[in-house]
């Protein structure tokens, strides 16, 4: 008896855009306008002197949908 194993099904791109974004609020970290996830990694890369390619602009773009960072309450 063979066990089969169950793998994870990634969502389709519109799945992923019906899915909410998640709010994350840092009072004093972020000034004024939001900033995502994808936006701060490819800040914090790019200062070490990691140069951005295609897939880095997509991951930045997915992860930007899935978190963003603001600084007031909404």
């Amino acid at each position: 008896m063979t066990k089969t194993r169950k793998t994870k099904r990634h969502p389709s791109p519109r799945e992923q855009e019906a899915q909410p974004t998640h709010q994350v609020r840092l009072p004093g970290f972020i000034t004024g306008e939001e900033i995502g996830l994808g936006d701060v990694i490819k800040r914090a890369t790019s200062y070490v002197g990691i140069k951005p390619c295609g897939g880095c602009q997509r991951r930045a773009a997915a992860l930007n949908r899935w978190t963003v960072f603001t600084g007031r309450a909404r």
